[in-house]
């Protein structure tokens, strides 16, 4: 069995020491190396290395295509250092480079991160990874802090499996473990807000989780061998900001739909609590008990969002980021989806006419939640008006901007108050209870440590929650990108396909990208004036079947019953 460094591997290894493994060169398309030798890492454990099509990786870096920008990494033999595809300096001879599957990999290979590039600044690993679900959870809770408290052993724990078994999945499909991803993540986010804001190196050393300031040195010591005031003399900042307010761009892989995202964020933000206007998106915020505000606008130039965010505690900001990336679905890599969707007939056109369309996030899972129970069988504008009510009448009141006056409720607010006062039906005032309720006592969560089959088997144990519901939240909430509500009328329409089962059967060759399939469908219904789910009639109970879900406000006596309805999709 051939053997390989640990993370790596170079063409001309392969070739030598198996030649079964040997690349087809004439044809691209031909190409799907697929690498699995077994390696024994330090602790003897038997390790396989994450699959790497090396010759793609070497075009990609030939002609700095920022498309593959953060979906591998390049160690450089002759530097010692570790760059992004794009990379400006002098390309490197093909002998001299190693290609990573993820910058911590590099790392731990013993490369330093190139100063030219920033791997910091890359639109990072997709969440994904073509990997196991249990790496993409575990990924998504180090990038929430999870390993601060209880380390791999309490990470591994809330996964449901062996801190060990954690470990050894990790070098499977990372090319690290654990602790050495978030390692690199936070010395990378230390080294971005080192670049990018004045924030004092003591209060970057907290915000970037190091803990102490000789850590923080430390660690900059060894990765760049440079102290991080060096670092920062190295830095080109515009301009100081006031005080607790920051600017920020995050990379994205190009094609990238900003004005889609507006479009389809833009009905539906809630009045005094986010807003869209002149091409940016703002919202109020609420984090451990502080407030703030961010806004985001499109820095097509730089192939960035810039975020502009005014908050009062620094240490809160790797999550802010971290949250503010999924929101616009930042890590998406849309050429693999494009690839994969656009050879469907049904999808092709609408794949081609806007590519890299983005499936939108949520600031709050429990905002998401609640947004898309009042979106059940009333207008987008129906459930935006009540949205805007819930805020005004149980929201926090904060001074944030001329239109951003509110926080979204908090589960406890919701959980003890009578939501059917802004013009709810009573059963459907009591699912948002309910819901208030599990996510307050602490029975429901929105975090990644559960598969996302058994978070929407949670929801729909909720009366008036049903799989319309529970897919829409689970789609935009965690991140699923193969939730499907199938039973939604403008999937149904656009579709061509009139039942809900018919078109779950359809959909089953667009995984694992059925979230991008059914917002490219929903991009085709952009003239009717309602729109949402058959399936969520049956989410509710008789009683309200029975009465038609009859508004008590005149705002929403919109016909259900018209041909250009659809029942609301949040």
């Amino acid at each position: 069995m051939a053997r390989f460094d640990a993370g790596f591997c170079h063409v001309s290894d392969i070739s030598r020491a198996a030649p079964e493994y040997a690349l087809k060169t004439r044809h691209l398309e031909s190409i799907h190396v697929r690498i699995r030798p077994i390696r024994l890492c330090n602790c003897g454990m038997l390790v396989l290395l994450m699959d790497l099509d090396l010759r793609i990786c070497s075009q990609a870096r030939l002609s700095r295509d920022p498309h593959f920008d953060g979906r591998f990494f390049i160690g450089v033999r002759s530097s010692g250092v570790y760059c992004r595809p794009i990379c400006p300096a002098r390309t490197a001879r093909e002998e001299n480079v190693r290609y990573f599957p993820t910058a911590a990999a590099a790392a731990e290979a013993g490369f330093r991160p190139c100063l030219r590039c920033r791997p910091e600044s890359s639109p990072g690993t997709p969440a994904w990874l073509g990997t196991s679900a249990t790496v993409s959870r575990a990924l998504r809770l180090i990038s929430e802090s999870a390993l601060e408290d209880g380390g791999v052993e309490a990470l591994a724990e809330r996964l449901g499996i062996g801190s060990r078994h954690l470990r050894r999945l990790f070098l499977q499909h990372v090319g690290a473990t654990p602790a050495a991803v978030a390692k690199t993540r936070r010395l990378h986010f230390a080294k971005k807000l080192i670049d990018e804001t004045t924030l004092p190196l003591g209060e970057i050393a907290l915000a970037s989780g190091f803990g102490s300031v000789r850590r923080f040195n430390s660690a900059f010591q060894d990765t760049y061998q440079r102290s991080p005031s060096q670092i920062r003399k190295l830095a080109h900042l515009s301009g100081a900001l006031p005080e607790n307010q920051y600017c920020f761009r995050l990379r994205y892989r190009p094609p990238f739909q900003w004005e889609s995202l507006l479009a389809f964020l833009a009905p539906r933000a809630t009045p005094g609590v986010e807003c869209v206007a002149e091409g940016t998106y703002s919202r109020t915020i609420d984090l451990d008990g502080k407030v703030g505000l961010l806004a985001a606008s499109l820095n097509e130039t730089s192939m960035a969002l810039e975020i502009r965010l005014s908050f009062p505690e620094p240490r809160s900001l790797f999550r802010i980021v971290e949250r503010v990336r999924r929101m616009f679905d930042l890590g998406a890599e849309p050429s693999a989806m494009i690839a994969h969707l656009k050879s469907d007939s049904l999808l092709a056109r609408r794949v081609l006419n806007k590519p890299g369309l983005r499936v939108p996030g949520a600031w709050d899972g429990f905002e998401l939640a609640v947004r898309a129970i009042l979106g059940q069988q009333v207008s987008v504008k129906g459930a935006t008006t009540l949205a805007g009510r819930l805020a005004d009448q149980f929201g926090k009141r904060v001074n944030q901007g001329s239109n951003l006056t509110r926080l979204f409720p908090s589960p406890r607010v919701l959980a003890e108050s009578d939501v059917s006062r802004i013009g709810l039906p009573k059963n459907r005032a009591q699912t948002i209870r309910e819901l208030a309720r599990e996510v307050h006592e602490g029975r429901l969560t929105f975090d990644a440590s559960q598969s996302h089959e058994e978070f929407r088997s949670r929801l729909q144990q909720i009366p008036g929650i049903g799989d319309w519901t529970s897919q829409y939240i689970s789609m935009r909430a965690l991140g699923d990108v193969d939730a499907f509500p199938a039973s939604d009328l403008g999937l149904l329409k656009n579709s061509g396909i009139d039942s809900p089962r018919a078109l779950t059967e359809r959909a089953q060759a667009w995984r694992p990208w059925r979230a991008y399939a059914a917002m490219y469908l929903w991009q085709g219904d952009a003239e009717l004036s309602v729109t949402g789910s058959v399936g969520a009639i049956q989410e509710d109970d008789s009683t309200t079947k029975r009465n038609s879900y009859r508004q008590s406000d005149s705002t929403f006596e919109e016909s259900l019953h018209g041909s250009n309805v659809e029942l609301c999709r949040g």
